[in-house]
């Protein structure tokens, strides 16, 4: 059996999530991710009521066929990034991906932070492209000792620490 080729992006539309969408989420996270690093239900609802949260979810036609979650607290941080496969690499991801960056820019978040597996080979091609750098590596991270990338973007010009506004003065 083929797999159907991924719509343009120009049917794409992307909105905030309605509560009406988690059961959606959810399957797309299960389909996204092996079982021991999927949400489980709980999981994905508290990320999603977490202070700060944001969830863009992706759309073509009238299916939901991606999301991304968030949080913006003392930084931007990027909890997940879900794209069906057969969605991939049609710039639904990408697209995502600027609309947060956009609203936590909006939100006066400067950095951005995420975690990805060390041997995610795709999601770290992704993310160098889109301006993440790795900072370091937390060993163990994932399930069956994985190891994880700490990887971080500059959104905007670096807040003044206290000597540069000092100075400024």
């Amino acid at each position: 059996m083929t797999t159907p080729a991924p719509k343009p992006a120009s049917e794409l539309t992307l909105r905030s999530y309605v509560p009406e969408d988690f059961e959606t989420l959810f399957e797309i996270d299960q389909a996204c991710y092996e079982p021991e690093i999927a949400y489980s239900r709980r999981e994905l609802r508290n990320y999603l009521r977490f202070p700060g949260a944001d969830c863009v979810v992706a759309r073509i036609a009238s299916a939901i066929v991606g999301f991304c979650i968030t949080a913006s607290r003392a930084g931007g941080y990027i909890i997940t990034i879900d794209v069906l496969e057969q969605h991939r690499r049609a710039r639904v991801g990408t697209a995502l991906l600027h609309e947060v960056e956009t609203r936590m820019a909006a939100a006066g978040v400067r950095e951005v932070r995420l975690e990805t597996a060390t041997n995610n080979h795709s999601a770290i091609a992704f993310w160098n492209r889109h301006g993440y750098r790795t900072l370091s590596v937390w060993k163990h991270y994932y399930p069956g000792g994985r190891d994880a990338y700490v990887m971080s973007k500059q959104l905007g010009p670096p807040a003044p620490n206290e000597t540069q506004k000092r100075q400024a003065t």
